[in-house]
C-alpha cells in the first residue's frame, strides 16, 4: 500500500479526497492533517472513512518529516509554498499534488489535466492541479483550439462548496436563494490560467448559484473561416474518444447528472447561420473532476498505478 498525506482536509474537497482514498485498493492514507480538526477521529466526520486515524496538526517541517509516498495540499491560494519547501528541504521521494493556483503558473511544474497532457504524466514529482473552472474551459475548446478567432466567451456557474467552507456570501445558501451572483468579472485567475494553459485568451465571467455542487459552463467561440456543425462535432469525438471520464452529448447537459460523478460532460455544440460561432456547454462537479477527482487521477499516473483506480461513480 502507498501512503498518502493530506493537508488541508477540513474543506469539501478534503472530505472527497479522504472518501477516494480510503476506498482505493493500492492506496492509505497516512495523515490528515487539519487544524480545526486535529485531535479527532477521521470516522467520525467522514462516513466513508473506517480506520482508526485521527486529524493532526502538522506545519511544514512536520509534514515534510512524514514518511509518505505522496502528499495532497489542499490549502487556500498563498499556503503551499511552505510545505513544499520542507519537503524539498528534507530530500524524500514524496510526490506532492498543490490543488491551489500556487504553481499553476510555474513551469518546473507538471500541470495535470490527464485527458490534454497525460502524455508527460507519468512520474511526475511535482504536480499542480487544474482549477475546476479551468478544467471545464480548457475540455470544452481543446479540440477546436486551432480554429478559434479571437477571445472565446466563458460563462460559468458553480455550486456554493466552490467558495470552500468559510462563511462568506458566496457559499450562504439562503442569500444566494432565487439568485445567481456575479463575480470577479475580469481579470478571474481561472481566465489567466486558461489563457495560459490553453495558449489562446479567453474571457472568462463566473457566477454562483443556489445549488450545491457542479459547473456549468457556457462557451461562446468565434472561427476565422465558416465551419460545418457536424465537422465540429466529429473533431470532439475524435479528441475524447476513448476517454472514460468525458461523455459527449447531442444535447446540452444539465448539471444535476453530473453531481457526485467523476466525469465530465460536453454536449449542446450549436452553429450559427453563418458558421462563424458555435456555442457549447461543459458541465463537471467541481468538489470531484474540478478537483478530488483529477488529484486521484494525477496521483495513480505519477505513481505508476492505473490511472482510473479508485474512481467509481456513486449510484
Amino acid at each position: 500500500m502507498l501512503r498518502i498525506g493530506i493537508v488541508g482536509a477540513r474543506g469539501h474537497v478534503g472530505s472527497e479526497l479522504i472518501r477516494l482514498i480510503a476506498g482505493h485498493g493500492d492506496l492509505e492514507l497516512g495523515f490528515v492533517s487539519s487544524r480545526e480538526r486535529a485531535g479527532q477521529p477521521l470516522a467520525g466526520h467522514e462516513p466513508g472513512y473506517r480506520g482508526a486515524l485521527s486529524y493532526s496538526l502538522l506545519g511544514p517541517e512536520q509534514a515534510g518529516t512524514e514518511t509518505v509516498d505522496a502528499m495532497i495540499l489542499a490549502l487556500p491560494n498563498g499556503m503551499a509554498a511552505p510545505y513544499v519547501a520542507a519537503v524539498d528541504a528534507g530530500q524524500r521521494v514524496c510526490v506532492l499534488v498543490d490543488l491551489s493556483a500556487d504553481y499553476r503558473f510555474d513551469p518546473d511544474w507538471y500541470y495535470g489535466l490527464p485527458e490534454l497532457s497525460r502524455a508527460q504524466a507519468a512520474g511526475q514529482g511535482r504536480i499542480s492541479n487544474p482549477g475546476c473552472y479551468a478544467t471545464a474551459m480548457q475540455l470544452a475548446l481543446a479540440p477546436v483550439r486551432d480554429l478559434l478567432d479571437g477571445p472565446a466567451q466563458c460563462f460559468g456557474v458553480s455550486g456554493y462548496s466552490g467558495a470552500g467552507t468559510t462563511p462568506s456570501e458566496r457559499n450562504d445558501p439562503l442569500r444566494l436563494r432565487d439568485n445567481l451572483m456575479p463575480y470577479a468579472l475580469t481579470g478571474h485567475i481561472h481566465e489567466r490560467e486558461v489563457s495560459r494553459h490553453l495558449g489562446h485568451p479567453v474571457e472568462f465571467m463566473p457566477h454562483v448559484a443556489p445549488h450545491f455542487r457542479g459547473i456549468t459552463m457556457t462557451v461562446n467561440m468565434h472561427f476565422s473561416q465558416p465551419q460545418q456543425r457536424d465537422a465540429l462535432w466529429d473533431r470532439y469525438q475524435q479528441h475524447y474518444s476513448g476517454e472514460k471520464l468525458l461523455r459527449l452529448s447531442e444535447n446540452a447537459p444539465w448539471v444535476s447528472a453530473v453531481a457526485g460523478q467523476h466525469h465530465a460532460e460536453i454536449g449542446g455544440l450549436t452553429l450559427s447561420d453563418d458558421g462563424t460561432r458555435a456555442v457549447v456547454v461543459a458541465t463537471l462537479d467541481n468538489l470531484l473532476k474540478g478537483a478530488a477527482t483529477q488529484a486521484l487521477q494525477n496521483l495513480n499516473l505519477a505513481l505508476g498505478l492505473p490511472e482510473f483506480s479508485g474512481l467509481v461513480d456513486r449510484p
